[in-house]
């Protein structure tokens, strides 16, 4: 016989020992434009204290709440709770007065009246965020990354990255790509090397995922297109400022691609798009740091044997280099952008040898293959191109690089039961971030920069 549950609609029967959670609307953060409409009401906020400018008689407090900052102003006579306990990074829910203040950016401010300390700092801050200028070098802003992070500038920077994803991924859905995610712990490396992280798992040897592109390849058979945005560990003993060790890529794989330029021309339409959309969503970010976001319209390219012999007749001649050094990388886009107008180039056809086992070659040029890179007021954000996707062609290449096809069983395995021609490109969002943003360090780009000397915090 089964048990009958209690009905909910009986109220004669026995309740259920477990008790529905009723739901609840998050409360909003504050806004200026709602507080502006409370004038003459008292209302409540939450944030932290973010200043405390002290007065003959009487305080301005500024409350950090979110990415906005209101005045607020502290009278003993008003308030029911001493100053003290409004220090600077209190964290606070405070009740007030709006009233109507010309003076104030927001057009009013906040007479207090009554204040409940959530929680504050146990010791005197190492730094403050609220000054005029944050003056700590790069290290100790790193080092004291819980506390910087809380200056405006500085969260600016992370929330116009939080909108470059937004608008990466509004456009690359909207022309039908499917997001995965994929592996992080692999049994090899996309592009072996020495640049591999290895650990234990289980008293097997693997490895952190170098890049998705094994795992991105073989969804080309199942999804025509496909896109992540994720980290990506690279073991390389750099210490400059324009690597780390860990950074979030932006991958996509496209299926049925007829030649790697449909790839630049994609990526020149997602930038075109993801700069009207940051526009939209950061003014006050962009404003802030004074950023001004380039308009895009079709973006210049140079074959690699071009950009080289152009960079050879302004003194930048490397014979039998296979690859763009940082000068060369800088000279480039200033070229470009002196003669365009636009501050990025790409660069394309790069010699077969510096380019990974699964790179097409151009079938009449086989030492140059069908890639390209992305370059960005100086600096690479970008490495794209086709993909090998016949198993005997991919077999070939890799026996005549000197590789074990046998190593890589898994990832020929969607190559064996056969792959639609396809390519994809990978995109730095720090290196963007940091491009967009005219920042000097990619650290600064990254909340929590990991590199050969980092590990916390």
């Amino acid at each position: 016989m089964k048990t009958k549950l209690p009905s909910q609609s009986n109220s004669h029967e026995k309740s259920s020992v477990f008790s529905a959670v009723s739901p609840a609307t998050p409360a909003s953060l504050p806004q200026a434009e709602t507080l502006r409409e409370k004038i003459g009401q008292v209302v409540q906020l939450e944030g932290m204290v973010y200043r405390v400018r002290r007065m003959s008689g009487f305080a301005f407090v500024t409350l950090r709440a979110g990415n906005q900052l209101f005045q607020c102003v502290y009278e003993r006579e008003q308030a029911d709770f001493p100053l003290s306990l409004l220090e600077e990074e209190a964290v606070v829910r405070l009740w007030g007065l709006v009233r109507q203040e010309p003076r104030s950016r927001a057009g009013f401010e906040i007479l207090l009246r009554r204040c409940q300390r959530l929680s504050g700092p146990t010791s005197p801050l190492p730094a403050s965020v609220s000054g005029k200028k944050l003056d700590l070098g790069l290290e100790t802003l790193l080092d004291l990354r819980p506390l910087t992070l809380r200056r405006m500038e500085q969260q600016a920077i992370f929330r116009i990255q939080a909108a470059l994803c937004q608008g990466i991924r509004e456009f690359l859905q909207a022309h039908e790509f499917t997001e995965i995610h994929t592996p992080k712990i692999t049994a090899s490396g996309a592009e072996g090397g020495s640049t591999l992280f290895e650990l234990n798992y289980f008293g097997k040897s693997a490895y952190l995922a170098q890049s998705p592109q094994c795992y991105k390849q073989a969804m080309v058979g199942v999804f025509p297109r496909v896109y992540e945005i994720g980290p990506v560990f690279r073991a390389e003993k750099h210490n400059t400022s324009r690597h780390l060790n860990e950074y979030v890529g932006v991958d996509l794989e496209m299926g049925f691609l007829n030649h790697y330029s449909q790839l630049m021309e994609l990526e020149t339409a997602l930038l075109q798009s993801v700069f009207v959309r940051l526009r939209q969503l950061c003014p006050e970010e962009l404003g802030l740091l004074g950023v001004e976001i380039p308009e895009i319209g079709q973006i210049p390219a140079l074959s690699f044997e071009e950009a080289k012999a152009l960079l050879a007749r302004h003194g930048l001649n490397r014979p039998g280099s296979l690859d763009l050094e940082p000068q060369e990388e800088k000279l480039l886009c200033q070229l470009s952008a002196e003669e365009t107008g636009c501050e990025l180039l790409f660069v394309t056809g790069h010699p077969a040898a510096k380019r990974p086992f699964y790179a097409m070659e151009t079938p009449e040029r086989p030492e140059y293959t069908e890639s390209f890179d992305l370059l960005f007021r100086g600096l690479e954000i970008t490495t794209g191109g086709q993909r090998i996707h016949e198993y005997s062609a991919q077999v070939e290449k890799m026996e005549r690089m000197g590789l074990n096809p046998a190593d890589f069983s898994s990832y020929l395995a969607a190559h064996r039961h056969g792959l639609p021609p396809h390519g994809g490109l990978g995109l730095g969002l720090e290196r963007l971030t940091a491009r967009l943003l005219a920042l000097p360090n990619l650290r600064q780009a990254s909340l929590f920069p990991r590199d050969q000397q980092r590990l916390t915090p």
